[in-house]
């Protein structure tokens, strides 16, 4: 069996679902580990998704602080898209528009854009160490399952 670490209440309740898989059938085990291994992939999933919308925040963020720098009137090129970029004129340096998701824009001015940038990024960043404290914790269970079922499936091929 695997190596336990952690307090009283944390040992115990691993004690504990070590008990409840050794209880459970070969199918019973496979299945279990399959739906746990599918949990983990898409908390993996969710933790990309995570760090790409953070990292799209830290980008509009900095455009944001280089916007700021740029005087009223200034000739630029304008992204419309990751590759396309038009000729503008920067008209009102203290007024951006910040996508708040599904087509909405709301205009803010440039201090509460960096201010909704902020708090979005600390939101997600809490959120991504959350999620990694709970796939990390599934995963133990899935490996904790599979070392069960592989012992099960040593201790059948050996009676046979």
């Amino acid at each position: 069996m695997a190596s336990r670490k952690g307090g009283s209440s944390g040992g115990e309740g691993v004690r504990s679902l070590e008990l409840e898989l050794e209880k459970m059938s070969v199918e019973q085990l496979r299945a279990f580990k399959e739906q746990t291994d599918m949990e983990v992939n898409l908390l993996h999933d969710s933790l990309n998704n995570i760090r790409t919308a953070t990292s799209r925040l830290d980008i509009a963020s900095a455009a944001l602080h280089d916007l700021s720098l740029r005087p009223q009137g200034k000739r630029m090129l304008v992204p419309l898209t990751a590759s396309l970029y038009v000729p503008g004129t920067l008209d009102e340096a203290d007024k951006v528009l910040v996508d708040v998701g599904t087509g909405y824009f709301i205009e803010k001015t440039m201090a509460d854009g960096k201010d909704y940038c902020e708090r979005k990024i600390k939101l997600l960043r809490s959120n991504f160490d959350q999620l990694i404290e709970i796939a990390t914790k599934k995963k133990k269970v899935a490996d904790e399952a599979g070392l069960i079922l592989q012992a099960k499936l040593r201790q059948m091929g050996a009676t046979a």
